[in-house]
């Protein structure tokens, strides 16, 4: 009878061991997983923890991403296919280790959306060494050959319809002081939507409506209607916010201090971002020489919304993610199953022409905010106040 007890005993710990072990190894660190039909998978569906899907998103720390992230498990949990989604949290060397990560599970696609386009380049390559095929998502990968296609919001056209809210709310006054303010010189998209803004705005400005407060680069290259990607450089250089709602604060109240009084009044302001837009709103509605200002946004975030009901935020450039993420899905899936992505243009990302696939833009003011989120189902009435 000992020698059954101690027999059992042992038995009893083993299990409990093998019990601990399977349990800690389901555990996942800054990562979410969807596996669809609960495990149930075939074909080239996940198993034994293969991932067919990996998605690599820049950071948890702005509400846009976090929303994404929301978007593709939607947008996966009727396929046949499992993804798993990790956050770089703005580091490129995270970013590159969430890569390896992802390889490491058998991934067939990846899809990232970079924290530094060209700090990118050697995680993709990486990728494409393994037989992977990369999918640059909103915000293109650039000096490199190791990305397959590009799934975005048209970037320009994004910086068009800012540039263009501003000369369409200036009215028919000369003078009118301008404040420029970009995004991060290290993402390809704050040129695009840099240059877009140029494209509509620097006819106004060589004309005199607008004047320029705030970058002495852009005064430089007032007359000068396309500008290279050098020029951009340096005017970003000036008014980068680096996508930081404390630096685009901290760099208004700079602007806003050293201006003279007949470049405050009636102002208007282009700025990249809702985050950015928000913290700079701040600054200029408590300025008392500042009497109005017309002020830009992008992304459709819950608090510029409320903004923008309030009167505090101009307007927002909506870019819905639902479309982008399904697109970006569809194409993942399309490779998956053997088939050719569709494509609608194509990208230079400084070594080769990318395809792509592009999602239209709307602008969203006061007037058009429920019909176009909330009447859509982008968000509940219940969302905000005062709508």
């Amino acid at each position: 009878m000992k020698n059954i007890k101690k027999i059992s005993s042992a038995l009893l710990v083993a299990m409990l061991m093998v019990f601990l072990v399977v349990g800690c190894s389901n555990g996942s660190n800054n990562a979410s997983t969807t596996n669809s039909e609960e495990g149930n998978n075939s074909g080239k569906k996940a198993n034994g923890g293969k991932v067919n899907v990996g998605i690599v998103l820049p950071t948890k720390d702005e509400p846009r991403w976090v929303q994404d992230e929301t978007r593709f498990h939607d947008a996966l949990k009727d396929s046949e296919y499992t993804t798993e989604i990790l956050f770089s949290q703005g580091s490129s060397a995270k970013e590159k280790e969430n890569v390896e990560t992802l390889l490491n599970k058998g991934i067939d696609v990846l899809i990232i959306a970079p924290h530094d386009g060209p700090a990118a380049g050697a995680a993709v390559e990486a990728a494409k060494k393994d037989g992977v095929t990369v999918i640059a998502y909103d915000r293109l990968i650039t000096d490199t050959k190791g990305i397959d296609y590009y799934v975005t919001f048209d970037s320009v056209a994004v910086g068009e319809a800012q540039g263009q809210y501003l000369i369409d709310h200036a009215g028919d006054k000369k003078g009118i002081p301008l404040y420029l303010y970009a995004g991060a010189a290290s993402d390809n998209n704050a040129f695009l939507f840099f240059e877009g803004a140029w494209n509509v705005l620097q006819p106004k400005i060589a004309d005199g409506t607008f004047v320029i407060v705030n970058s002495s680069e852009a005064v430089a290259l007032k007359d000068k209607a396309e500008l290279s990607r050098d020029e951009l450089g340096k005017i970003l250089g000036q008014v980068t916010t680096n996508w930081d709602p404390n630096e685009a604060k901290n760099k208004a109240q700079t602007h806003l201090t050293a201006a003279k009084a007949e470049l405050k009044g009636e102002v208007v302001v282009l700025a990249p971002n809702d985050g950015t837009s928000r913290a700079i709103a701040d600054v200029f509605a408590t300025d008392p020489e500042v009497s109005k200002y017309v002020i830009t946004g992008q992304d459709a975030e819950k608090a510029s919304i409320q903004y923008i009901i309030d009167g505090k935020q101009s307007m927002t450039v909506f870019k819905d993610v639902r479309t982008l993420v399904a697109d970006a899905m569809g194409m993942a899936i399309d490779i998956l199953d053997g088939k050719t992505p569709e494509t609608t243009g194509s990208y230079d990302n400084g070594s080769i022409d990318v395809p792509a696939k592009q999602t239209d833009v709307i602008v969203v003011e006061q007037k058009n905010v429920k019909s176009e989120l909330v009447d859509s189902g982008y968000y509940k009435e219940s969302d905000f106040t005062g709508l």
